[in-house]
C-alpha cells in the first residue's frame, strides 16, 4: 500500500489525518501481513446492505451462450463476499473516490457507457 501525503482538491484529509481521527493519536504505525492474502479478479460488484452491515459481492459477469428464441442471458458468477460495518464502508467509499480520481486527472475521465467509450481505449 502506497503512502499519499498530497490532499485532494476537494477538501477530503490527507489518509495520516483519517487514521489520527479513527484512533485519536497522534501518531500511527500501519504494519501490513499479506501472508494469507488472496487475489482474485472482479469484473462486476453487487451491493447489499441491513441495518448494521454492507455486503459487497464480486465476481464475474459471463455472457452465456445464445440459445435459439431465448433472450440473451449474462450470469454474474459470485466468488468473493465481503462484509463491512458502514464506518468501514465509507472508509473504502472515500479511498475509492480518491484513487479514481487521481487516475482520471492523470489519464482522463473513466466512461461508464460502454457505447461511449472510444476504440481502443478503456
Amino acid at each position: 500500500m502506497a503512502k499519499d501525503n498530497d490532499q485532494s482538491t476537494s477538501g477530503e484529509k490527507p489518509i495520516e489525518e483519517q487514521a489520527r481521527q479513527q484512533t485519536g493519536q497522534q501518531q500511527v504505525r500501519l504494519r501490513i501481513d499479506e501472508r494469507n492474502m488472496r487475489t482474485s479478479y472482479a469484473n462486476a460488484c453487487r451491493t447489499n446492505g441491513t441495518a448494521e452491515e454492507v455486503m459487497l459481492d464480486f465476481g464475474l459477469n459471463l455472457a452465456g451462450p445464445p440459445v435459439q428464441d431465448k433472450q440473451p442471458e449474462i450470469v454474474f458468477q459470485v466468488n468473493e463476499r465481503v462484509v463491512l460495518n458502514y464506518h468501514s464502508a465509507k472508509r473504502l467509499a472515500i479511498a475509492l473516490g480518491q484513487l479514481i480520481r487521481r487516475h482520471e486527472d492523470q489519464f482522463g475521465e473513466l466512461e461508464l457507457d460502454v457505447s461511449k467509450r472510444r476504440k481502443g481505449t478503456g
